[in-house]
This record gives structure tokens, C-alpha cells and sequence, in this order.
């Protein structure tokens, strides 16, 4: 299919599932003349994973040395093999 060139609307109604298959796999727009107006169908722009991704809450960090007094000894359990 020519990409440059508009196709009318009697060719978009005889090859609507072949024309809808091209724009998805290629990517491309198609350009339709109707009644001497231009209409264009077009794939829609999926965002891309890293747009969809969600700011993580902010925290603050905190050094361990902030922390003399805090032990685990308690809940350390040793692995005897």
C-alpha cells in the first residue's frame, strides 16, 4: 500500500481488515479522501514500560549508627548443618 498517497472510501470498505492489519504492523497512517476531506487512521501510541513506571514514595535514610541500642541478637537463628 502506497503510504503517501490517500485511498478513497470504496477501497477502505472493500479492504478494511487487510488496511487495519497493515497500520498495526507497520506503524504507519493511512489517509482516506472522503467527499474531498482528508481523514487519517493511525495506531495508537502505546507508552513505553519505563513511562508507565510510578514514582516510589519518598523516604529518608538512616545510617545504622543512628541506631547504637538496636540488636537482632534475638532473632538471628544459626543454621546447624
Amino acid at each position: 500500500m502506497d503510504t503517501d498517497a490517500p485511498i478513497n472510501a470504496s477501497a477502505l470498505r472493500a479492504n478494511i481488515y487487510n488496511i487495519l492489519d497493515e497500520i498495526l504492523a507497520s506503524g504507519q497512517s493511512v489517509e482516506i479522501e472522503r467527499k474531498g476531506r482528508r481523514l487519517r487512521i493511525e495506531p495508537d501510541k502505546q507508552p513505553s514500560k519505563l513511562d508507565r513506571l510510578r514514582p516510589f514514595p519518598e523516604f529518608e535514610v538512616i545510617d545504622s549508627d543512628d541506631f547504637p541500642d538496636l540488636h537482632w541478637d534475638s532473632e538471628w537463628k544459626s543454621s546447624e548443618l
